[in-house]
């Protein structure tokens, strides 16, 4: 603006902090699993339910079988009784444990331990995450929330820097997470003792979105 022969800057910053203040109200930020990749792991379960699972702990019992197939060596891992043809025979010991089993030459080895239920145990690791993190979280925004309302920081920028850290901290305290530990079966087959990490996709698909 220009006044008596003399050029008076406007330095009212009002404008720009009400712009990006209404902007920002408007951000949402969501960490957690979405399930986008369509991962599934063995007949139906997405990602999202094991995660449910490991989350709050669940007891599975067959749905179209009469029992569940518990894999005993790596070559199973992943893979159904049907996938391994003829080859299988059903016995069950004194004890009444069941098993599906191949002879290999003079031996018999166990492939499928047979049952009609598996509890697994809570693990949480999102409301834990969430939990131990947020008050990291709320002192990064308030470190940074006078350089975003003034224009320093993009508010977009700003949320997804956020977003990013946090998934990054709820990732961290998944692979943390050593109790309950795995049965020794679960060790054996997976060839690693971490609860929570077996093929990676359930730590890979914890991530943010911003709305």
């Amino acid at each position: 603006m220009r006044k008596a022969g003399i050029m008076i800057k406007d330095t009212d910053n009002m404008r720009t902090l009400t712009k990006n203040l209404n902007k920002l109200n408007k951000k949402r930020i969501k960490v957690g699993v979405f399930g986008d990749d369509n991962y599934k792991y063995g007949d139906d379960a997405n990602i999202v339910t094991i995660a449910r699972v490991h989350e709050f702990g669940a007891t599975i019992r067959p749905v179209k079988a009469e029992w569940l197939t518990i894999p005993l060596i790596p070559e199973a891992k992943g893979k159904r009784a049907a996938d391994f043809g003829k080859e299988l025979f059903f016995y069950q010991k004194d004890d009444n444990k069941a098993f599906l089993a191949r002879k290999r030459g003079k031996d018999v080895e166990n492939v499928f331990l047979l049952l009609k239920s598996v509890t697994i145990p809570e693990r949480s690791f999102l409301r834990s995450g969430y939990d131990e993190n947020i008050d990291h979280i709320n002192k990064k925004i308030d470190s940074m929330i006078e350089d975003v309302l003034t224009g320093g920081i993009d508010p977009d920028v700003f949320a997804d820097m956020i977003g990013q850290e946090f998934a990054g901290l709820i990732q961290k305290k998944l692979r943390s997470i050593s109790d309950p530990p795995n049965s020794p079966i679960t060790i054996n087959v997976k060839g690693s003792s971490n609860p929570l990490i077996d093929t990676g996709h359930l730590v890979g698909s914890i991530r943010h979105e911003v709305e």
